[in-house]
């Protein structure tokens, strides 16, 4: 986990840097005396605490401009202003710490702000980019019902819509995983979402069938009941 710490008094950035590594022996701490210099560095980050009364760019002009280069970064403002608690939120702060910081306060909060992060990086790991000549989106491999060779095209079919783009079965089924299964040469199957199957035929939640290759029928079997004992769903 990579953590950044803003604040131009020296006392406070070691303060909260001791308790990060207390709590999180794992992860990466980088302290910063403005933040300008944060920002000069251009780093992903996971978890950056602010100091929002500083020196030049204050905390919430920095929060603003880190917003604007990674959205999904959690921000907890150190203030001893409490009146500055409403502007955090207007650049969707996660929470605030009061100077002098309490170690236990801080223990409740960075705790809450790891599962946050944690929760958000299993977001990130279920979804596919897609770049097609018009546009480039993510999908929710979850909602991916399964996929259809069409030549130099691909059909994406979700639960509620057709995505048609250039793209190799092949390189879909590595980016997919596990829980995807190329049930036929023509088609790549989520397992989250078959109700049923036969020796030449997969039937799947939605009311759709789709073709089973014969030859793959038995490897099949073993694929999906290897999914279930994972923890797959069968879906019905």
């Amino acid at each position: 986990m990579e953590v950044a710490i803003v604040d131009d008094e020296k006392v406070i950035r070691g303060q909260i840097k001791k308790l990060v590594v207390k709590y999180e022996p794992d992860c990466n701490v980088i302290a910063y005396e403005t933040g300008e210099e944060l920002l000069a560095e251009g780093k992903k980050l996971d978890v950056v605490f602010l100091d929002i009364q500083m020196e030049g760019m204050n905390g919430i002009d920095t929060a603003r401009a880190l917003r604007e280069k990674q959205e999904d970064m959690v921000v907890i403002f150190i203030t001893g202003v409490k009146e500055y608690v409403f502007e955090a939120f207007d650049v969707s702060a996660f929470h605030y710490l009061l100077k002098p910081v309490e170690e236990k306060k801080f223990s409740e909060v960075f705790e809450r702000a790891k599962k946050e992060v944690k929760k958000r990086t299993t977001q990130e790991q279920k979804n596919i980019f897609i770049k097609n000549r018009n546009r480039s989106f993510t999908i929710n491999r979850d909602n991916i019902l399964y996929i259809e060779n069409r030549g130099k095209k691909v059909e994406i079919h979700t639960g509620n819509e057709i995505i048609e783009t250039y793209a190799s079965m092949n390189d879909l089924e590595k980016q997919l995983g596990g829980n995807f299964y190329r049930c036929h040469r023509g088609y790549l199957v989520n397992m989250a979402h078959i109700a049923e199957y036969e020796n030449d035929s997969i039937s799947l939640n939605n009311g759709e069938n789709i073709f089973m290759a014969k030859e793959r029928y038995n490897e099949f079997v073993k694929e999906y009941m290897r999914y279930l004992r994972n923890g797959g769903t069968a879906g019905v």
